[in-house]
């Protein structure tokens, strides 16, 4: 039961916000800032700035591009029904494409099927690509360190690929005390089999290998990598994602943040020092401490329940804190009953129950409320919540909580 309900979780975790993405064109921008080579390119967030962007770059036609932070944008569909994400156009036709892109909201294999509002395009020079290649640097706990992922075949999804030709990946793990060595950039071009100037590639395996230390990343993304007619190595689309922890010495980078890419809620638990995830289920749950909302999750689908969410107040939460965290669990129009699951410790039991009483009143709760309680303080937590006058329905333990909560909304 207990592995039922992380691999939930995990599923779920994918789409919530644990780390800073950027868009393609602002991750650009910090590679190029770093010595690595990118396309010239120009972000625009009304079809007038397009059209103005279209003009300033070379050639006969460009390339838009959607900027949403999820993957498989050439492939995904509008909810509009205009197909693909990215296209090469000619420069006369930048006003029609980016009418139909601006504004609107494209669904991919990775966006979840709600999709992602697409406020800015990318206008970027068409480039003579002659080679495509995959190169990405991210965090692997099994080597405890980074590990650099090349493979030759580009510019398609590299799930798919791995999954169907795995022996044309090649992992290069990368000891952070010495960092990327010369050993380890030839064995990542020899990966790419790049057949251009090696020298250089190595020099650029480097320059990305240095974005990802210097800016504090989690992932490094390029796909594809890509030689040119002129031989010339670009990174020709980027995903940068950054540590959370390291906000305090990347501000010019985390000022970059785009909420209006992410959950909601996610964004409304963040701002109040929650820990949210959002799951499929109908009870919602409200718990301080992490082991004991997975327990709470996992008792709820014994008893044939389905958890509707994460959420962990934590040790020391206000009365301020348990009505936000109302707000959130409610806003989800999938919950048809909340269970709110306190062990006193740190957290006393009475603040908890003032809390409640308190979001109850302000939210104006219309679904069944269960609430155990235990611990520091808890025969006055439950004295508040009796006397409140509310309709809120106690219970003695957590498997009589997790019973109350499933026979409320069957």
């Amino acid at each position: 039961m207990l592995s039922a309900t992380l691999r939930r979780t995990a599923r779920t975790a994918q789409t919530a916000r644990r780390h800073l993405n950027l868009h393609e064109y602002q991750s650009a921008q910090i590679l190029a800032a770093h010595g690595v080579n990118v396309p010239k390119g120009i972000p625009a967030t009304s079809v007038a700035d397009a059209v103005a962007a279209a003009s300033e770059l070379a050639g006969d036609e460009v390339v838009i591009k959607s900027q949403i932070l999820a993957g498989g944008r050439g492939l995904g569909t509008f909810t509009n029904g205009f197909q693909g994400g990215v296209h090469v156009i000619p420069k006369t036709e930048t006003e029609a494409y980016a009418t139909k892109m601006i504004g609107q909201t494209l669904v991919t294999k990775q966006s979840g099927p709600a999709g992602k509002p697409v406020d800015t395009v990318m206008l970027a020079e068409k480039m003579d690509l002659v080679n495509e290649m995959y190169f990405a640097i991210l965090l692997d706990r099994a080597f405890g360190g980074p590990v650099v992922i090349a493979c030759a075949e580009g510019g398609t999804s590299i799930e798919d690929l791995a999954e169907k030709y795995p022996e044309k990946i090649k992992k290069v793990p990368i000891d952070v005390t010495t960092g990327m060595t010369d050993e380890n950039a030839a064995a990542v071009v020899a990966g790419l089999d790049v057949t251009t100037d090696k020298a250089a590639a190595a020099q650029q395996v480097k320059a990305l290998y240095d974005v990802f230390v210097k800016c504090d990343c989690t992932m490094v993304e390029i796909n594809p990598l890509a030689e040119d007619s002129a031989g010339t190595l670009l990174a020709a689309d980027a995903k940068l994602g950054f540590d959370d922890n390291a906000g305090f010495r990347q501000k010019d980078i985390f000022l970059q943040r785009d909420e209006s890419q992410e959950d909601p809620r996610d964004v409304a638990a963040e701002k109040w020092d929650l820990n949210y995830i959002g799951l499929d289920g109908s009870i919602g749950c409200m718990v301080n401490g992490a082991g004991l909302a997975m327990a709470t999750m996992d008792i709820i689908s014994m008893h044939g329940g389905s958890p509707a969410n994460f959420l962990d107040v934590g040790g020391s939460a206000k009365k301020e804190q348990i009505v936000e965290a109302f707000k959130i669990i409610t806003a989800d129009s999938n919950v048809k009953a909340l269970l709110v699951n306190i062990f006193g410790g740190i957290m006393k039991c009475d603040v908890i129950a003032e809390g409640i009483v308190a979001a109850v009143k302000e939210v104006g709760l219309e679904i069944p409320l269960i609430v155990r309680l235990e611990g520091t303080n808890v025969a006055i937590g439950k004295e508040i919540i009796d006397s409140s006058g509310l309709n809120i329905t106690s219970a003695d333990d957590l498997d009589d909580a997790a019973k109350k909560a499933v026979a409320a909304i069957s």
